[in-house]
């Protein structure tokens, strides 16, 4: 071996990296802020606001305004105590600069500035800092006004005194680094969703969210502002506001047990399904935990007691499961907890054993006076309860007949089902594809080795308003299930999805682009929201985006996904004569051959493909239900207020 190879080749102690804290976020960006999408850079705004949050928790800040500048900036100004600023002694500057340069550094590690804090990973303001061409951090404390600005992390100047105010707070102003996020243009219903949350979680503070990219027809910004008197209580009854409520009130209980401060509200429906929703220290954990492990003990235990208790259950033969006491139940729960222990995938599963015994004694203590002094609210929820274990009883045959005949019929598989040769399911897709015609393109386009198609017929079963054993009677919904490989039903949880055999990575929705196709596409959602959600809090529920247009001049073409796109192409190509110039609108899959659908929507080289998320499981919930459920008013509210996303055939 030669010894310039050999130099090479050396692993050494030369070889080791040590980066100081900034370089390595900004490296790594993502092992602080999950992503460079889209989600991480709304998350840089969440950063930012969990401080001035942390200081509401502590009681010294009631009122929190957030800014999109022009330029898809930020802007985080709150009424709290503002940033110390005076020299660190261990580090020999500011203390401002400490916070805003150094990862781990800030008053919420210190037990004695605050008793509990939000954000989920701690990094705080300087891994926003980090990853910003700009930042300007402005703190209002003492009387005095005190600034400093950073480049990517590096203080520009020291901490400067600017004047006097009577004002008291902290102002950050960011600018995300574009070499850093791909996409560095903020969605405003994005942000909104989140303030709105917060505001539930934190009655009584005021978030202001403001859009100076967008001026309304008096010349005023856009602008929104949340503050909610009730907290949890007010958070149920919007999210189940399409959904028709069996008890008198919403129920909620507030306090304290074993010094974990519980935030509850919780109401029952109609509906079939169970909505819960829980948060720690204002993090939205959306794996569950032992706080949702305590409730949900609590509540079977209690309304089994009382239901016994007055011989309610006795008259009906039938099997009473602890499912049953949550169907059509839609809650918040809320505990703040000092040293949360973050578990699962996401890292959003808390792990507490002590809060689970702290929520479970306090709410069967509260839930049991509740049913005493409401009886008539209680003989409705044991009457739901009943009901349920009825339709969970008809649903289990359903599932077990659709399993059976999976076993029966050798492979299982549909018969519509083109399957693909591979057999690793994370190199396997399955494209769920609106109707037969489009099918049999998508059949012949396809790359045969990965690529599996499943033609549905019509529109499936809107499952947001069918009992769930109809659903697993629905011809389509059993073929997506039998040709996806997964069953409802696991050792811990009879009703959780089981991903076992599951054949493919990629679930992807290809329907038209017109509204039937937008209207089926919401349907496959619904379904999988309701009744498949561990595909999509696992990554593997995409939608497809076939073009909108061709647009053609002699023997040049293009294609167009937008509007703006096609205008433009028509200009190009046309030049001072855009009428030579031939457009072709496609309204169906249909409508484009074989290798057209392969070129736009179908190679992995050229395709644009959205992954399905949840940011937000309580605002999804709450879209859903009201997208499709009974109630048409909310409904035409919001087609009107997004029509301007929407692809609208006339």
């Amino acid at each position: 071996m030669s010894e310039e190879n050999n130099e090479k080749r050396a692993y050494n102690a030369d070889s080791i990296q040590a980066l100081e804290g900034m370089e390595h976020v900004r490296m790594r960006p993502s092992m602080y802020i999950g992503d460079v999408g889209l989600r991480g850079l709304h998350h840089l705004v969440y950063e930012v606001v969990d401080n001035s949050i942390d200081e509401a928790l502590a009681g010294h800040c009631d009122h929190i305004e957030v800014t999109i500048t022009e330029t898809n900036g930020i802007k985080v100004l709150d009424n709290g105590r503002g940033i110390p600023v005076d020299i660190h002694k261990k580090e020999g500057v500011s203390a401002l600069q400490v916070v805003m340069t150094k990862i781990g550094a800030g008053g919420k590690f210190d037990k004695d500035s605050y008793k509990v804090s939000g954000g989920l990973h701690g990094v705080g303001v300087s891994c926003v800092n980090a990853l910003s061409n700009h930042l300007k951090a402005t703190v209002y404390r003492d009387g005095k006004i005190y600034q400093q600005e950073y480049e990517r992390g590096k203080a520009l100047y020291p901490v400067k005194e600017m004047g006097d105010t009577e004002l008291g707070g902290t102002e950050i102003t960011f600018q995300p680094d574009d070499t850093i996020f791909a996409n560095t243009v903020y969605n405003y219903e994005t942000l909104a969703a989140r303030l709105r949350e917060l505001s539930f979680l934190n009655a009584g503070v005021t978030l202001v969210l403001t859009d100076e990219r967008e001026k309304n027809e008096d010349g005023t910004f856009k602008t929104d502002t949340f503050l909610s008197k009730e907290g949890l209580k007010e958070f149920v009854q919007l999210i189940d506001q399409n959904r028709e409520r069996l008890t008198s009130e919403t129920i909620s209980f507030s306090g304290e047990k074993e010094g974990v401060p519980i935030d509850i509200a919780f109401q029952f429906n109609k509906s079939y399904n169970e909505n819960m929703h829980s948060y720690v220290n204002n993090i939205n954990t959306i794996e569950g935990g032992t706080h949702i492990s305590g409730f949900r003990r609590a509540l079977t235990a209690t309304l089994k007691s009382y239901g016994d208790k007055e011989n309610m259950f006795e008259k009906h033969k039938v099997e009473i499961a602890a499912d049953d006491f949550r169907e059509g139940l839609t809650g918040v729960l809320s505990v703040k907890v000092a040293e949360p222990q973050f578990e699962g995938q996401t890292k959003t599963k808390l792990g507490n054993s002590e809060v689970s015994t702290a929520v479970s004694r306090f709410v069967s203590e509260q839930l049991a006076f509740y049913l005493e002094e409401n009886p008539k609210d209680a003989k409705v929820i044991i009457e739901k309860v009943i009901l349920a274990a009825k339709a969970r009883n008809a649903a289990k045959k359903a599932r077990e007949m659709v399993q059976r005949k999976s076993v029966l019929s050798g492979s299982g598989l549909p018969g519509k089902l083109s399957d693909c040769s591979s057999k690793d399911p994370a190199k396997s897709e399955l494209y769920l594809v609106e109707g037969d015609s489009a099918g049999g393109t998508a059949k012949q386009g396809r790359d045969r080795e990965f690529q599996a198609i499943l033609p549905l017929r019509g529109k499936i079963l809107n499952v947001e308003k069918a009992l769930e054993h109809k659903i697993y009677d629905n011809e389509e919904i059993k073929n997506m299930f039998t040709a996806l490989g997964v069953t409802i039903g696991t050792e811990d949880d009879d009703k959780a999805l089981n991903l076992n055999k599951l054949r493919y990575h990629k679930i992807i929705i290809m329907t038209d682009a017109d509204v039937d196709g937008s209207h089926i596409r919401t349907l496959i959602l619904t379904l999988y929201f309701r009744y498949m959600k561990e595909l999509i809090e696992n990554g593997y529920l995409y939608i497809a985006t076939p073009p909108l247009y061709q647009v053609k001049k002699g023997a040049k073409h293009a294609y167009c996904w937008s509007e703006s796109e096609r205008e433009s192409l028509i200009r190009e190509f046309g030049g001072d004569n855009p009428s030579s110039v031939n457009v072709q609108r496609y309204k169906g899959l249909g409508e484009m051959n074989a290798e057209q659908l392969w070129d736009t929507t179908m190679n992995p080289e050229n395709r644009t493909l959205k992954q399905v998320t949840i940011e937000s499981a309580a605002e999804a919930d709450r879209i859903f239900s009201m997208l499709m459920g009974d109630d048409v008013p909310p409904r035409r509210d919001f087609i009107e207020k997004n029509a301007r996303y929407a692809n609208v055939d006339l």
